[in-house]
């Protein structure tokens, strides 16, 4: 026997169809900084199953986009249609705010900790019996020592790399400026290639066998440590340290024309949730919970680690001083040449 529908019935049952087309089609893109591949390769597929039971069966998609963080940023100023971005440096997120209105001024107070949901610090990784004899930065300027890491012009992560050399050799200083900037002259000479950013120095160190001592975030050195367990890599964690945030923000602008408001923020805040920050600690990132990382003491090396705001005023006030051009690095840099 056919069964009839009535007018409205069919108009409830399009608009039931409509809607279940539309809960396929949601898609994020998530722009990150260059060495992340790996952690979000892990952490989006369970977030996906997570969003699929909170959103009655939408199958989320989410697509990844890397490269240095400042570029990234650029990039989505330029018209990328990133949902969220999630960088190694607060200036690249900030930047959107500054050049083009994408997200508010607080965006740092809508997640806890700043809305880095993460942090890291600054690892040697050594070759295998550790050769060179390497254990803190004061190492790392004798003439026989060849460094690889980024160039800080275009990578958050060598930025870190510079400031924490130097903010160790200040406090080793006693804050003499002089001593110090001679250090600073000697560690950026010793640096034997500069790429864009951390994983094509990672690819020069292991790839190319350039350098004896590969520069990089404390996830990427151990990440690689494990990767390549034959080539006996060893990691060592300088006693003096910087603190390194991993600032998170969904992009307003962007979320609200691509209709991903909801998933973008439930993708971030996801970050913060148990499941993400174990995940987290695997790829050797340190995490805000103190339950956590003190279960943790034997994967984290304890070190004395400084913030950028104490050290060097901010990272605006950093970003004028020692990265603009004329400005400390270029300075430093010109020197070593001489």
């Amino acid at each position: 026997m056919a069964v009839k529908f009535t007018k409205k019935a069919w108009s409830a049952i399009a608009i039931s169809l409509l809607m279940a087309g539309h809960a396929q089609a949601t898609e994020l893109l998530n722009s990150s900084y260059d060495v992340s591949r790996e952690l979000f390769a892990a952490l989006n597929p369970p977030f996906a199953q997570q969003w699929a039971k909170e959103s009655n069966g939408d199958k989320l998609t989410i697509k990844q986009s890397h490269a240095g963080s400042s570029k990234q940023a650029l990039a989505i100023l330029q018209g990328l249609k990133a949902d969220v971005v999630t960088y190694n440096q607060v200036t690249d997120v900030q930047i959107l705010h500054d050049k083009g209105k994408l997200i508010p001024a607080d965006w740092q107070s809508r997640l806890p900790n700043n809305s880095s949901p993460f942090y890291s610090t600054m690892a040697f990784l050594v070759r295998k019996g550790n050769p060179k004899n390497i254990h803190d930065w004061s190492d790392l300027v004798r003439p026989d020592v060849k460094l690889i890491f980024p160039n800080p012009k275009t990578s958050g992560n060598a930025r870190y790399t510079y400031l924490a050399a130097w903010g160790a050799a200040d406090k080793a200083d006693g804050g003499d400026k002089a001593k110090t900037e001679q250090f600073m002259t000697q560690f950026l000479k010793n640096v034997e290639v500069f790429d864009t950013g951390g994983r094509g120095a990672t690819t020069t160190f292991v790839e190319r066998g350039l350098g004896d001592v590969l520069i990089s975030f404390e996830s990427e050195v151990n990440n690689i440590r494990n990767q390549y367990e034959k080539e006996g890599y060893e990691v060592v964690v300088p006693k003096v340290n910087i603190l390194a945030e991993f600032p998170v923000a969904w992009v307003d602008k962007n979320v609200k024309a691509n209709g991903t408001e909801k998933a973008a923020k439930a993708y971030l805040n996801y970050l913060y949730s148990p499941t993400a920050q174990q995940i987290i600690t695997n790829y050797y990132y340190r995490v805000n919970n103190p339950q956590v990382m003190d279960k943790l003491k034997d994967k984290f090396p304890q070190t004395e680690l400084f913030r950028v705001e104490d050290k060097f005023g901010g990272w605006p006030e950093a970003m004028k001083t020692h990265f603009n051009s004329g400005g400390e690095f270029d300075r430093l840099v010109a020197a070593g040449r001489k």
